[in-house]
């Protein structure tokens, strides 16, 4: 709140018992909007209304007035309340939910409130507030400076939907970021004194309380019911524990509860996994493309997965791909088997199970609803009938999937029982519970229920003993249970008649035995509402012995949707089984780019070969030939080898890889002030850095954004720096066609080239790589299929012409730097370059004499 509603808050003897009530319960929500509610709305005043009237595009109105002030005011309907929290949290706000839970009836001054829960971005578990195909994270961070040199990032993530809880520690900030990028966390933690300069659109700051290593540990350790979190593998981790300890609390708080079904801490470590940077995450299009829309990506071309469980699964996979062979060896035999199998029944029960993973979250919080109910009961079935086929498939390479999936006879009675086969959405009003699950329950709705036949029969008895035709009984809940009769006839009522209203045309009426009948009614009504939320409540209670084994299920269920998905993939798009070899090897014959192979027609299949003798490829070609497409299907296919799918090409054999760098294309990062070369120059940084021996490196076009002399010469720079020193598999695709020397200066360093031809001044593209570099470049050739004016091709050839004729920079390049500072000094004592009369040319790198070369030589060009 600003700084007048401090002073408001100060003085509350100043205003209603309901203000003093609201800004009481709001004072310990300051950082959250504060829906309180009064009747069948939630109610924002002040500066929350001002500031939500104008987030959700809602009327801002006044309520009396409070303090001497008119009060802001703006609301939203209660039975709509999710559209609009939705909005908001989407925004990075949090709400604080005030409800009633005094009774009105006996309430003397306002009815009491209390704040139930919070939501935030990165802690919701209602269904209504989730995507269904994207995990919602809140992540925690915590940094320790030990030293310029010796520095430790701790970070930990919660799915708190579905009910995961993971820690790590990093080495740089470099290593945070990408990270964050992989995870995209909904929420983002920091102690209030980090150093961090992280921008992300949720970030709360926590007190460094929050954070405290051993008090954290010795609180998860309680809260996961371990003696030592060794247990987990984790208990080596430090500023980890810090970070999963404040994510924890900071949950807790917010749901207002303990989180039950958080029982695992789970080690994340760089090596089980091939590490994938922001910038290649966002190069290979792996399920956002470069508009950052979901069309025409890896996840889009692959994902058949049938239900929401198994889509989010396939994302977290493709983002994170595993350098365990063991379990994608184990993979592939499964994926092998389900081809082998049939797909179709497993797929038809995969898909009628619901997101069983978030409606155990929402038992284990005690928010689920009487349809969660339902459709876990449904789903329950179709577990049973999936477990049924698999194990009739009589397939061990299935085992794992068939133990995964736990048996829940007891549970499915229980909820069959207990829960009616279309409830209402909240058990507010009641009708949930089933009949014959209760009988006191029963026994009340049986009173509230055989109210109509009483009903008709007093009628007809009172129509019988007073004559009068027109009497009628009815039932309002306003007035309860009455007997009307026309005006024309109402002074004719027997004396037991009491008056109890008049209408234009009637007079209503009621007698001693129907106020009786209608007390016992009533008082059964709200005894049964009030019974029936209490066995709901204990329904609930009685299902948290199964969150454990039912989470257990669904990640069972999750790994059979993404393996049945691979499955189907394989066999649509002729897919192969890749085989994992131990030596430093990438040889794929006949490979295809998984996306592009369905965009274009038709398709070019390449081969690629990695290996000691070719661990660095210089690739040329013109522009649209093929050369970006050859490299990142290279990546995509070891991506999708290493998540445990076949892949697109004839045969593939990938060994070990340790992490994929992708440096393709660029463009200004005006926000922070970077160029596009600045932003080629820091991607390309990172990878020299952080790229080793096992790593697969793809470069594209390095330095184009600079002159040609520097340009050249950090392509060369770079290229030597990564095949003599960090000796990584690489691809390196340049115009600059005095990087075709490479190979000759290098062993291990092998020229290749996409072909093309003129015909008619038409250029053909073949999009096939041969061995070799290429002839040219065909730059203007391109210029003219991308539509140039004619005039502007023409005048692009004449100084092509001239630029080619100029055969001294050619032979400059090929002359050695010693001739060069030779003929610099020779210059400087004919008197030929007075500019440089004073410079000491032993000084000046290869570079700067060949451009003072040619700066001398091009005047006596002309000249002559």
């Amino acid at each position: 709140m600003n700084q007048a509603n401090h002073s408001i808050v100060d003085d509350l003897k100043a205003h209603t018992p309901m203000m003093r009530q609201f800004l009481s319960i709001k004072a310990a929500h300051p950082d959250q909007l504060l829906f309180y509610r009064m009747g069948d709305f939630y109610e924002l005043f002040f500066d929350d209304a001002i500031k939500a009237a104008d987030l959700l595009d809602i009327t801002l109105t006044k309520r009396g007035q409070s303090a001497g002030e008119p009060i802001p005011m703006a609301g939203v309907p209660f039975h709509a309340v999710d559209n609009y929290l939705s909005r908001l949290l989407k925004l990075g706000e949090s709400v604080a939910i005030c409800e009633q839970i005094g009774d009105p009836a006996t309430s003397k001054g306002p009815v009491e409130r209390k704040v139930v829960r919070v939501l935030t971005p990165g802690t919701v578990s209602d269904e209504s507030l989730l995507a269904n195909d994207s995990i919602q994270l809140l992540a925690a961070i915590y940094h320790q400076k030990r030293s310029p040199k010796n520095q430790t990032f701790g970070m930990a993530w919660l799915d708190l939907a579905g009910g995961q809880f993971w820690l790590s520690e990093y080495a740089s900030e470099d290593d945070i970021r990408s990270e964050l990028h992989r995870l995209q966390p909904a929420e983002l933690i920091v102690s209030e004194k980090s150093e961090l300069q992280i921008q992300h659109s949720c970030l709360r700051q926590l007190p460094d309380y929050y954070f405290a290593i051993d008090e954290n540990r010795k609180a998860l350790c309680h809260k996961l019911d371990v003696v030592s979190l060794a247990t987990f593998g984790c208990d080596e981790f430090n500023e980890a524990i810090a970070a999963a300890g404040a994510a924890l609390q900071y949950a807790e708080e917010t749901q207002k509860t303990a989180l039950p079904h958080i029982k695992q801490l789970l080690p994340y470590f760089d090596q089980d996994c091939i590490r994938l940077d922001s910038a290649t995450r966002k190069n290979l299009e792996i399920t956002k493309n470069l508009q950052g829309g979901e069309e025409n990506t890896l996840m889009s071309i692959i994902d058949r997965t049938q239900n929401v469980m198994g889509k989010r699964l396939l994302k977290q996979w493709l983002h994170q791909p595993l350098a365990d062979r063991t379990t994608l060896r184990m993979r592939h035999e499964i994926v092998r088997g389900f081809i082998e199998a049939s797909l179709s029944d497993l797929q038809e029960q995969v898909k009628q199970i619901a997101d069983i993973e978030r409606i155990t979250t929402r038992i284990a919080l005690g928010s689920a609803r009487p349809r969660d109910l339902v459709r876990l009961s449904s789903s329950l079935e179709h577990i049973a009938i999936t477990k049924s086929i698999l194990k009739k498939l009589n397939n061990n390479v299935f085992a794992s999937l068939v133990n995964g999936i736990n048996d829940f006879d007891e549970l499915a009675a229980l909820l069959s029982q207990a829960v009616i086969e279309n409830p209402p959405v909240t058990i507010r009003d009641g009708g949930v519970i089933a009949e014959g699950f209760n009988q006191q329950l029963d026994e009340l709705r049986a009173l509230s229920n055989n109210a109509d036949n009483f009903l008709i029969d007093l009628e007809e008895k009172e129509k019988q003993n007073s004559g009068l035709n027109t009497l009628k009984v009815g039932f309002n809940k306003v007035h309860g249970f009455y007997i009307e009769v026309s005006r024309a006839q109402s002074e004719q009522v027997p004396e037991h008649f009491v008056r109890r209203q008049t209408l234009k045309n009637v007079e209503r009426f009621i007698t001693p035995e129907l106020k009786q009948y209608e007390e016992k009614v009533l008082s059964a009504k709200s005894k049964s509402l009030a019974l029936e939320k209490e066995i709901y409540q204990q329904l609930i209670q009685d299902l948290q012995p199964f969150v454990r084994s039912l989470h257990a299920s669904a990640k069972s269920i999750s790994e059979l949707d993404v393996l049945l998905c691979f499955a189907d993939v394989a066999i649509s798009y002729n897919y192969v089984c890749p085989e994992l070899i131990d030596e430093k090897q990438i040889i794929i014959k006949q490979g295809r780019h998984p996306v592009v192979e369905h965009t274009v027609e038709p398709f070019i299949a390449n081969a690629i070969t990695l290996d000691k003798e070719q661990r660095t490829q210089i690739i040329t070609g013109p522009n649209m030939g093929g050369k970006s497409t050859y490299m990142r299907q290279t990546a995509l296919i070891v991506l999708l080898a290493n998540v445990g799918c076949f892949v697109p090409a004839e045969s593939a054999k990938i060994g070990p890889i340790d992490r994929i760098f992708t440096r393709i294309g660029a463009s200004d990062d005006l926000a922070s002030g970077r160029s596009t070369f600045m932003v080629e120059m820091t991607e390309t940084a990172y990878i020299l850095k952080n790229a080793t021996p096992n790593s697969l490196v793809l470069l594209d076009e390095i330095g184009r954004g600079t002159s040609t002399f520097d340009g050249l010469s950090l392509a060369w720079a770079i290229a030597e720096h990564i095949h003599q020193n960090i000796q990584a598999f690489t691809l390196f695709a340049t115009h600059y066609f005095e990087m075709t020397e490479f190979p000759e200066k290098f062993k291990g360093a092998v020229n290749y080239h996409f072909g093309a031809q003129e015909f008619d001044e038409n250029l053909i593209l073949e999009h096939a790589i041969h061995i070799g570099p290429a002839s040219q470049s065909f730059g203007i050739q391109v210029g003219k299929l991308a539509g140039i004016p004619q005039a502007v091709i023409e005048a692009a050839k004449y100084q092509l012409s001239t630029l080619e004729s100029n055969s001294e920079i050619h032979q400059l390049q090929e002359t050695p730097v010693e001739q060069l500072k030779t003929n610099l000094i020779s210059a400087q004592k004919e008197n030929l370059l007075n500019q440089i009369k004073s410079i000491d040319v032993d000084s000046l790198s290869p570079r700067e004499a060949l451009e003072l070369i040619y700066q001398w030589q091009q005047p006596l060009k002309n000249k002559e």
